[in-house]
């Protein structure tokens, strides 16, 4: 087993100084908010390598940060940090903060832009589009085969998130960068709001009348068992869908209204409830089909179809009908 880096022994007692101060400048760096990839560029480009010799990558950085040794602590059998008398590279507080970062990074990281249906599905079988990391940890989207539970899956989609998320970005900012699709966002925004009110109202009705459902059936010896769970079963599923669509339209409440004159730079630092929001007001559905060849990282518009949404559809039909 390796020894952690910046000590000489496995009991933690005795500090290698060189490494130490490697460490300490490499977690105030991460204080600032620096990335990992950005600190160990750094690392590398001085000649600083790990116990083994090797390179530094972020995720051998991250979990060096990650452990109490080297703010003199130890976790107890609940989990909290004791200290140990051992000697301190950087200090206590400096480490909770590092830790309490890379606790956030890790809840962005299990974050998905692209949600399920109708948004994301599978172009083989218009099943909604799961998300499941791979065997590596890699966030990723996927068809998930048919069970009992969830029926309708092929299993036979599985894309890497970046790679889709990315390709999905790019197309939809460029739209919007548009002189005449970014005019009509606020009209849209309060469009698709509408449309999830009316949602909503819909799913109140239908609960109302499930209601009323269940008094008639109390009080009719006419209705049989299998009628009732027959039009109750309905309705559930009417009031679930309805729901389900009202909860998709209503995220375009975070997209901003107002002119963004960098697009690029307002998505990349932009919160994933806002960056959702676009992608609802931009697009109908993102579907997925195969890669060309197994373990390929190619997306392209061979292997992802965007559908984009008809602003003002809906009502140009009312005014017709």
């Amino acid at each position: 087993m390796a020894r952690l880096y910046g000590f000489e022994d496995m009991a933690y007692r005795r500090v290698r100084e060189g490494e130490a101060e490697v460490l300490r400048v490499a977690a105030s760096r991460r204080l600032l908010k620096q990335s990992y990839d950005a600190i160990v560029e750094w690392m590398n480009a001085e000649g600083h390598r790990t116990t083994r010799g090797g390179l530094w990558r972020p995720a051998v950085l991250a979990s060096v940060l990650d452990h109490p040794a080297i703010a003199g602590c130890e976790e107890d059998e609940n989990g909290k940090l004791v200290e140990t008398g051992g000697p301190v590279i950087i200090p206590r507080a400096d480490f909770e903060a590092i830790r309490a970062m890379r606790r956030t990074d890790r809840a962005e990281q299990r974050e998905y832009l692209i949600p399920g249906g109708p948004v994301g599905v599978c172009g083989l079988c218009a099943t909604t589009l799961g998300s499941s990391p791979s065997n590596a940890g890699s966030r990723g989207y996927r068809c998930s085969p048919s069970t009992a539970q969830h029926p309708g899956g092929c299993g036979k989609i599985r894309i890497n998130a970046d790679l889709l998320e990315k390709y999905v970005a790019e197309h939809v900012l460029a739209e919007l960068a548009k002189p005449e699709v970014s005019a009509l966002i606020s009209q849209a925004r309060e469009e698709m709001l509408a449309q999830a009110a009316a949602l909503r109202k819909e799913a109140a009705a239908a609960r109302r009348r499930q209601d009323e459902l269940g008094e008639d059936y109390a009080r009719s010896p006419d209705i049989s068992i299998k009628t009732f769970r027959s039009a109750d079963q309905e309705l559930k599923q009417l009031i679930r869908e309805s729901e389900g669509q009202a909860r998709v339209l209503e995220q375009v409440k975070h997209v901003p209204v107002g002119d963004i004159p960098d697009l690029v730079r307002w998505w990349k630092h932009a919160p994933m409830k806002a960056k959702k929001g676009v992608l609802v007001l931009m697009l109908e559905q993102v579907a997925v089909y195969p890669a060309a060849s197994r373990g390929s990282r190619t997306v392209d518009g061979d292997r992802v179809a965007l559908r984009w949404r008809q602003w003002g559809v809906a009502e140009e039909s009312k005014e017709s009908a």
